[in-house]
């Protein structure tokens, strides 16, 4: 009994201060936003002297150089769409591939799992060229669609819709249904706790990708916040006050996310969770 409370205390000493390493960054990056530029490179301190929110307006205020209010609507938009898109694809695609016989249907999932292998930079050059056929080049859509069919967020589906028994589906057919009533009646209400992890993937990845945004749009009053950050960084290199409030204000929708969504998280982290027996 002893030598087990002795191990949940070493556990618990150690998981605070794993945290206290996690969150002491943040704690520090959120003070600093709230210092002048000339306390900053002159005190040291945690702190804040004097607070102030110079650094907020300077961004916020008056900036058409770095337009970070455009950038974080932009990102909105670019990942609500993105993880609508998910959604949609990654749901019906797994009701595909686990219920509809089809000729060739597990080797082309096998092949899907393969591209997995494969490093995402690899398809930058040939995806550009798509974009660009297509006419997408410096728009929304070349953010939004190219990742709506992650082959991991259908694998993760997949799974859940393989848990579920078939004889729902034979008995809602002997009452009539069609394959879209299946879908919408039997297979969408048990796999809603893995789409709220597909979502919170797909919105946390979606806004905070960097590379392909980067490629892919030219005009900066189209940017994500991401890549709009590494100009921030770039025109203010002098000032990590205002680059920290910068990155502060990009933080926000996904620290939100997961504070609101977090037991819905937690609870679909089990990919049984999503089928009653």
């Amino acid at each position: 009994m002893k030598k087990s409370k002795a191990t949940k205390i070493i556990a618990f000493i150690f998981l605070l201060l794993l945290a206290v390493f996690w969150i002491f960054p943040i704690i520090w990056a959120v003070l600093t936003s709230f210092k002048s530029e000339n306390e900053i490179q002159t005190i040291v301190s945690l702190l804040p002297v004097h607070w102030t929110l110079s650094n907020y307006s300077e961004l916020l205020i008056n900036n058409e150089s770095s337009p970070i209010i455009k950038w974080f609507t932009n990102s909105l938009i670019v990942s609500g769409g993105n993880t609508l898109l998910t959604l949609v694809v990654v749901s019906l695609a797994s009701y595909g591939y686990t219920r509809i016989n089809f000729k060739g249907r597990d080797f082309i999932f096998t092949c899907l799992l393969i591209s997995m292998m494969f490093p995402n930079v690899m398809n930058l050059i040939p995806l550009y060229g798509v974009m660009d056929a297509l006419g997408w080049v410096n728009s929304y859509l070349a953010v939004i669609v190219p990742g709506a069919a992650s082959v991991f967020n259908l694998f993760l589906v997949r799974q859940f819709v393989i848990g579920i028994p078939k004889s729902l589906d034979e008995s809602a057919r002997i009452d009539g249904a069609n394959e879209f009533q299946i879908f919408f009646k039997i297979i969408l209400p048990n796999i809603r706790p893995v789409l709220t992890v597909v979502a919170l993937f797909s919105f946390t990845g979606t806004w905070n990708d960097f590379l392909w945004p980067s490629v892919v749009m030219s005009d900066i009053d189209k940017l994500p916040i991401t890549p709009g950050l590494q100009l921030l960084q770039g025109q203010y290199m002098t000032y990590p006050g205002i680059g920290t409030a910068g990155a502060l204000i990009a933080i926000i929708p996904t620290f939100l996310l997961y504070l609101f969504a977090q037991k819905y998280f937690l609870q679909s982290m089990s990919l049984s969770s999503a089928v009653k027996e």
